[in-house]
């Protein structure tokens, strides 16, 4: 009787990565199709309005680029924690720790220029979120609190923050009931580019670019990604390990507070409780899927906030519920995170044994 093991391979696959996305993505789609059939939805046409609302033309385009924008710097802020191999879920409060803090500036000094008022709002938002992310970090070192249970627990406070002041102190009396702050002043508001697309997009390049040479061609980039390696090798070898770690965090919450303000004041031009959709949450899908690469976030933020807008497509026409996203996320997730298994490793046929104890192959040939 024939035996298999699993081995490692001495490299990964060549071209591996490409062919497991694809079928991943192959897979994910397919099962997606098969719970759309199960409700009684034409799954072919689901597919197409699912690329027509994300990909097909400009309006759709622009509305991917709009969700892309803080789902990128969320992911790279993950993606930074995660080298350290430092479990921060905590994103989401963060984003909406930024957007507290960017308001915070327009509400206290509306009068402000702008050339005086973007910068304090950037800034301030950066502040609150690093503040946001730098408590758990602490609470790590200081308690050895599980960051992962701490950041979570975060968010909730975090959002909950966000909820209290709009529907309280911030909420605007002249908004017939519902819990918005007043509309930012065009002094508060960033510039659009070109169509939608405002100066969030330059933003996200300049942030890329600079996080891409901290990493590669500076001392604390190289500390960095050598404690994330090996702990108790980087303490050895005198690296600032906790300041780190701190390091990390506070990057994190800066960035995600900083996707917050551009979300707030970009789109959405006042505060309001749904300016929260889950950014934070995708970002951990994006970095795992991007395997924290940099270039691999931007696209990977790309297609997941296409996943997005082309979900809303199939909400208007075909009534699919709105978690339908969420479940398409996740399979993604992980079909890609099963098939790099693959990559890396093989499963080999252990030849069978026979009475005169020669290996054998499947066919009785002795080997």
């Amino acid at each position: 009787m024939l035996g298999f093991r699993i081995a490692k391979r001495q490299e990964p696959l060549q071209w591996g990565s490409f062919f497991i996305f694809f079928a991943a993505l192959a897979f994910s789609l397919g099962v997606s199709c098969l719970l759309l059939a199960l409700q009684g939805k034409p799954f072919m046409h689901a597919l197409y309005l699912l690329w027509d609302g994300a990909f097909a033309h400009g309006y759709s385009l622009e509305a991917t680029a709009l969700k892309t924008i803080p789902i990128f710097l969320c992911s790279l802020g993950v993606a930074v924690c995660f080298r350290m191999q430092v479990w921060n879920i905590g994103a989401e409060g963060q984003y909406a720790l930024g957007t507290i803090g960017a308001t915070w500036a327009v509400l206290t000094f509306p009068d402000m220029p702008a050339w005086a008022l973007l910068p304090l709002m950037f800034v301030c938002a950066a502040f609150l979120g690093a503040l946001w992310a730098a408590i758990p970090a602490y609470l790590r070192l200081r308690f050895d609190l599980n960051e992962i249970i701490s950041t979570l627990m975060f968010n909730y406070i975090g959002i909950l923050l966000l909820e209290f002041l709009v529907y309280g102190v911030w909420k605007d009396p002249a908004s017939f009931g519902f819990p918005m702050t007043v509309i930012f002043p065009d002094s508060a508001v960033i510039g659009s580019l070109f169509g939608r697309i405002h100066w969030g997009v330059v933003v996200c390049v300049v942030v890329g670019m600079a996080l891409s040479v901290f990493l590669k061609r500076t001392r604390l980039g190289f500390e960095l990604m050598a404690g994330g390696e090996n702990a108790r090798a980087a303490r050895y070898a005198r690296m600032p390990y906790n300041f780190l770690v701190m390091l990390v965090m506070a990057m994190c919450g800066a960035l995600a507070g900083w996707a917050g303000l551009i979300e707030t004041s970009a789109t959405l031009n006042r505060l309001q409780p749904n300016v929260v959709v889950g950014y934070g949450y995708t970002a951990i899908v994006v970095a795992w899927l991007a395997r924290l690469r940099i270039t691999s976030i931007a696209l990977f933020s790309i297609l997941l906030a296409g996943l997005r807008v082309g979900v809303e497509n199939l909400q208007l026409e075909l009534q699919v519920p709105a978690a339908f996203a969420g479940i398409m996320q996740g399979l993604l997730l992980i079909a890609v995170l099963a098939g790099q298994f693959f990559n890396w490793y093989e499963v080999k046929r252990i030849p069978r044994i026979d009475a005169s104890g020669i290996a054998a192959d499947g066919e009785g040939k002795q080997v």
